[in-house]
Formats: C-alpha cells, sequence, structure tokens
C-alpha cells in the first residue's frame, strides 16, 4: 500500500501516468450491485437507488472495487453515477447530492489506497451520470443543472477522486453545464482533478438532441 497525494493535487498524479501509458478502468457498477445480496432495507425503501447503498450497506459496494482491483484495472469508478438532481429527486432525496456524493468517494478511495503500490498506483475517477432533465428541452434550467453538478463535484473532490469523469451526455447544453459546475467546485475547492465527459451518440452518428459530434465537441 502507497499513501498517495493529498486530495487537492491528485490530478496531477494521473495526468502524469496517462502520459506515460495507457490505464484501464473498471466496468459495471450497477450490474455488480445487482448481483449482490441487498434487500429493500439496505435500500432504505428507495429500491433500486445504488447511491444509497454508500451509506447503508459500504462493505457490498467496497466489494465490488475490490473485485475490479484484485484483476488489476488501474481505475475504478465511484458508485455515484444517479446520484444528480434528476435522478435522486425521483426518490424526494434531491438534499443528499452532496452526502451520497462524497460517500461514494470516499469508499473508493479507500480501497484504491488499499490496492495501490509504487509500481501501480490506482486512481478513482469520480461518476457523473446524465439524469434525466435536458436543459435544451425545457425540463430543468441551465443554471439549477449547472448547480446540482457543481454539488455532486464538490462532494466527489471532497471525497477524495484523482477525475471527474461525467458520462453518456446526450444533450450538448447538459454536457456544458456539467463542466462548468465541475470548474466550480474544482475551484472553490482548490483541486486539479482532470475533468473528463463523455457523449452519447445515436445509430445516426448524432447526440440524442441532433447535433453533429464535431459541432459538439467544437463548442465545448
Amino acid at each position: 500500500m502507497t499513501t498517495t497525494s493529498a486530495p487537492l493535487a491528485r490530478g496531477s498524479a494521473l495526468r502524469e501516468t496517462l502520459a506515460r501509458h495507457v490505464l484501464v478502468a473498471d466496468g459495471a457498477m450497477g450490474t455488480m450491485l445487482q448481483d449482490a445480496d441487498v434487500s429493500l432495507a439496505d435500500f432504505e425503501d428507495y429500491e433500486g437507488c445504488n447511491e444509497i447503498l454508500n451509506v447503508t450497506r459500504p462493505d457490498i459496494v467496497a466489494e465490488v472495487h475490490d473485485a475490479y482491483l484484485s484483476v488489476g484495472v488501474d481505475c475504478i469508478e465511484t458508485n455515484t453515477f444517479g446520484a444528480n438532481l434528476a435522478n435522486l429527486a425521483e426518490y424526494g432525496i434531491e438534499d443528499r447530492i452532496y452526502e451520497l456524493a462524497y460517500a461514494g468517494a470516499r469508499l473508493a478511495r479507500t480501497q484504491a489506497d488499499i490496492w495501490s503500490t509504487p509500481e501501480q498506483p490506482r486512481f478513482v475517477l469520480g461518476a457523473m451520470g446524465p439524469g434525466t432533465r435536458l436543459p435544451t428541452l425545457g425540463h430543468i434550467t441551465f443554471a439549477e443543472l449547472r448547480d446540482a453538478y457543481a454539488e455532486q463535484a464538490r462532494g466527489l473532490i471532497n471525497g477524495g477522486v484523482d477525475a471527474l469523469l461525467v458520462e453518456t451526455t446526450q444533450d450538448l447544453l447538459q454536457a456544458k453545464a456539467a463542466i462548468i459546475g465541475c470548474q466550480r467546485a474544482r475551484a472553490t475547492a482548490g483541486s486539479d482533478a482532470l475533468i473528463m465527459v463523455q457523449v452519447t451518440v445515436e445509430m445516426t452518428g448524432t447526440m440524442l438532441l441532433g447535433t453533429e459530434i464535431g459541432a459538439a465537441l467544437a463548442a465545448l
């Protein structure tokens, strides 16, 4: 086991390692949790809200991280894909964004540090899913979405992630809100965590709302 860099300077180590060689990340978190013996009580009656397990069954989440780390992955994602405004609002617990993001980050950080060696440091990617509210379609305002992403990013950074991974965005404004939210959280914390962004491309070759990927990348 090695001691990783200070929480607010973790991004530098990840950047340096990426410059040297390709890193391998883990696989699906949700699929692994579905195979675990989880009760409705473990979900605090919020059935299907995997992020609740970060506080009620951290042992199960840690086991998932360990399963991936044991086969040699370099990076693990936090169990926070759904720790966002849209998903948690469906359960009426949108006020727990920071709590669940922070708990998920701390769990992943702990397990990554346990498995780290001088030859193979392990890194933590803060998973930030897209939710279901798209600003371009008027489901939510840009400012609301930006601030919710900032709150989630704040919890992930304070929990010790090396990078913020904005996943599977479907709307260009959604991606922009996420990036600005992450930048604000990072600036507030004095963190150098990387910001990574994924977009979802349909079979038509465009994003869900018809945006061409070239235009999307230019705009971001």
